[in-house]
Formats: structure tokens, sequence, C-alpha cells
């Protein structure tokens, strides 16, 4: 699995998700364009934004491309594994939050990615 961070909190996200990757995933801190020219093509699997209020700027660029039936935002809540999950299923392939819960958040989403490539 390919994932792309992007945001404020790019690097924080990043660094929070390589030690649970398995092997053959991957993380990369990228814009938001290249993220989303990346998803278009299936170059990368998801994207996690983040941004102050988790609801603006976290997944902008991606809305814009992406359309918004791709795009979730959790805003200031911590997501949990199971609302990842529902929007997982719903097609949702970019997520943003609030910067302020990195550590909350990248273990859940985290959770959901791979509970949802296991089957």
């Amino acid at each position: 699995m390919k994932i792309i961070t992007g945001g404020v909190g790019k690097a924080q996200v990043a660094d929070a998700l390589k030690p649970l990757l398995g092997p053959g995933d991957s993380v990369v801190a990228s814009s938001d364009m290249d993220a989303a020219l990346k998803l278009r093509t299936k170059q990368a699997d998801y994207y996690i934004g983040t941004c102050h209020t988790g609801a603006g700027a976290s997944l902008g660029v991606l809305l814009g491309m992406l359309g918004s039936p791709k795009c979730h935002t959790f805003g200031r809540t911590i997501p949990t594994t199971a609302e990842t999950e529902k929007q997982i299923d719903n097609g949702v392939v970019a997520f943003g939050f609030c910067v302020d819960h990195v550590d909350d958040a990248v273990p859940a989403l985290w959770a959901a990615l791979n509970n949802k490539r296991k089957g």
C-alpha cells in the first residue's frame, strides 16, 4: 500500500506511520497536488492530510481534483477505525484531520486501512 501525506503535519504523519507499515508498504510526505495526481493515476492508494482545523487545507486540492465522494475530513474530531472503514467502503481515498490529533488519528487510520486490505 502506498500512502501520501500532505498538509502542515505531513512529516509528522509520515513519521507516525512508518513504524506501523508492513513489508511492501510505503509512505511519502509530498504536496497535495502531487498526491491528487498520483491517486488519479493509481500510483498511490491513499492520502492523509492535516491542517490546523482539519476541515480546509487538509483536503482542499484533493476535493477539487478527486471530488467530494473520494474525500472525507474528520475535522477536529479524532478518527476511529470503524468510521474510517465506513468511509473506505464508500470509496474514500483521501482523509483529512486536525494536526493536533496526529498521535491518536494515525494509528486509527492505519488500522482501518490495514483491515480493509486484509478483507
